[in-house]
């Protein structure tokens, strides 16, 4: 919902109070009206008036543009009642103590039942808001489901079930299971929130909050989440979901192990040795890897997941995630191979394709296990070395590839999501073979996505348009969403949170999700 903010602006003029100049003339006083639309107001007022007043009018402007996030959360009426809950003393984090945002103020709200466990009363909420809320966003506020109460429904990818199980099947109004349905089906431009950076959270909640915008994809290490063991801090993605769920935009996380996980993950006798960072923050710092196949770093690991499904597997806006484990810098099936000592470690070590593989193996069945309700998605799949340490074997590494994709869907189903995180229109400095082509092939008969390289902000010339950062993105979009033989796209782009913020970047995107209207 778009906002008109009003700002009438009584403006005396003279000499003395403007001195931009000499000039004789002297304006009276006048009332002028600027209609600016708050989720747009990087481009669309055009102020044709006498200097002065011009100078004023580009002030306004220029001030509307935080005005955009905070209309979202204060005028929406999912927003208001978020506030509310916040102005009363709820937050994210405390529902052990009966303060939480959601559990102890929005569901009871949204439901119209009583606070089972809380310590504050409920803020005095309008009940035509409420209707107003639901009627914006039918997910707001709906208690989360269990994952052990949802069963994906029987598709043509699903492995044999065991014979005299009985299949639950899925409760209707319980929750939406992503795919299930085609508006469960993740889709359109979404915003990445990178692991560094994360500090402002009016950014954050600008960026999701951007008309444009359908997804929000969460980059975040496992270190930030769990530094001491079993104690998790879910402050950062509690924010995040509920902000995404009171938007109605869907969330994708991307939690990083390998590089990124906890010291005391890697502590205990888990086989580790010392790499380069590859690629992304950090890059060149040699730092500790746990080899991929270790059983007491996975299932530490594992020992996360299950915490981390119990607390959002049931959430409506959580809609994929990203498979990870025996990685290194993302969720991408990548392993450090340079410099050329780093092949003599892989193999010092004892790695072999199918010890390699097995550990996907098992990623694949919890996964499948513990995220019921949520697509999975599966980024670069490849085996990154290849028998007796070769990487050059591109006929290999194809088949390996079709291999692991096709085991994915077996795990899976149609929540499989196959996923590259290197769209690009422009030329870098390095290039990966480029697998853009690929996963959009496969789009129609698996759910596909794709990640930019970068921000065109901070890289127009590797994105597509040196010194022309919008043009940089267009240029991207454009291949992204390029269509395959069969006529299908790919079901979303996204885009890093510095293009989603830029205000010389909004045409790009309006156009981008144009793109989705037209599929």
């Amino acid at each position: 919902m778009r906002a008109l903010v009003v700002a009438s602006l009584i403006v005396r003029f003279s000499q003395s109070a403007w001195p931009f100049g000499q000039s004789d003339t002297v304006l009276s006083t006048r009332s002028v009206p600027l209609m600016i639309d708050s989720s747009q107001s990087w481009a669309r007022t055009m102020c044709k008036l006498p200097t002065p007043i011009a100078m004023v009018c580009m002030l306004v402007v220029g001030l509307s543009a935080p005005l955009s996030a905070q209309s979202a959360r204060d005028w929406e009426p999912c927003g208001q009642i978020t506030a509310a809950c916040r102005d009363a003393g709820f937050t994210s984090g405390t529902a052990r103590v009966g303060t939480g945002l959601r559990v102890d103020c929005i569901v009871p709200i949204m439901q119209g039942k009583a606070q089972p466990r809380a310590t504050i009363p409920l803020p005095k909420v309008d009940p035509q808001l409420v209707a107003d809320c639901k009627a914006a966003n039918p997910r707001f506020g709906k208690e989360r489901v269990p994952p052990s109460d949802v069963q994906l429904p029987a598709s043509e990818f699903s492995p044999p079930t065991t014979a005299g199980r009985e299949q639950p099947s899925h409760a209707a109004g319980s929750g939406s299971l992503c795919a299930s349905a085609d508006d469960a089906t993740p889709n359109g431009l979404v915003v990445v929130l990178p692991s560094t950076g994360r500090g402002d959270r009016s950014q954050d909640l600008q960026a999701i909050n951007n008309p444009f915008i359908s997804g929000v994809a969460v980059q975040i290490n496992w270190r930030d989440l769990e530094p001491v063991q079993g104690t998790p801090d879910w402050s950062k993605l509690d924010d995040v979901l509920l902000a995404a769920e009171s938007s109605n935009k869907w969330v994708q996380l991307l939690i990083f192990p390998g590089f990124f996980s906890p010291a005391w993950a890697l502590e205990g006798g888990v086989e580790t040795d010392l790499f380069p960072i590859q690629y992304g923050p950090g890059r060149g710092t040699i730092a500790k890897l746990p080899m991929p196949w270790d059983s007491v770093y996975l299932d530490r690991w594992f020992a996360f997941l299950r915490q981390l499904s119990e607390r959002y597997g049931g959430s409506p806006s959580f809609r994929i995630i990203a498979a990870d484990g025996p990685t290194s810098v993302s969720a991408e099936m990548t392993l450090p191979i340079k410099p050329h000592d780093s092949m003599k470690k892989w193999l010092d070590h004892g790695y072999t394709p199918s010890k390699y593989l097995a550990a996907w193996e098992r990623v694949f069945q919890v996964y499948a296990e513990g995220f019921p309700n949520q697509c999975v998605s599966l980024s670069a799949p490849g085996l990154p070395i290849l028998e007796r340490g070769r990487i050059g074997d591109h006929s290999a590494h194809m088949r390996a590839r079709e291999a692991i994709i096709d085991r994915a869907k077996s795990a899976f189903g149609r929540r499989f999501v196959i996923q590259w995180s290197d769209l690009h229109a422009g030329q870098a400095r390095v290039e990966a073979p480029d697998q853009t082509d690929s996963v959009i092939d496969y789009s129609g008969r698996i759910i596909t996505g794709l990640q930019m390289r970068t921000s065109a902000e901070n890289a127009s010339a590797v994105m597509g348009a040196e010194g022309n950062p919008p043009a940089a993105l267009r240029a991207s979009l454009d291949k992204g969403m390029q269509a395959n033989s069969s006529g299908q796209h790919v079901n979303y782009l996204e885009i890093y949170e510095p293009d989603v913020l830029a205000g010389e970047m909004q045409p790009a995107l309006e156009y981008g999700a144009s793109l989705f209207a037209r599929k």
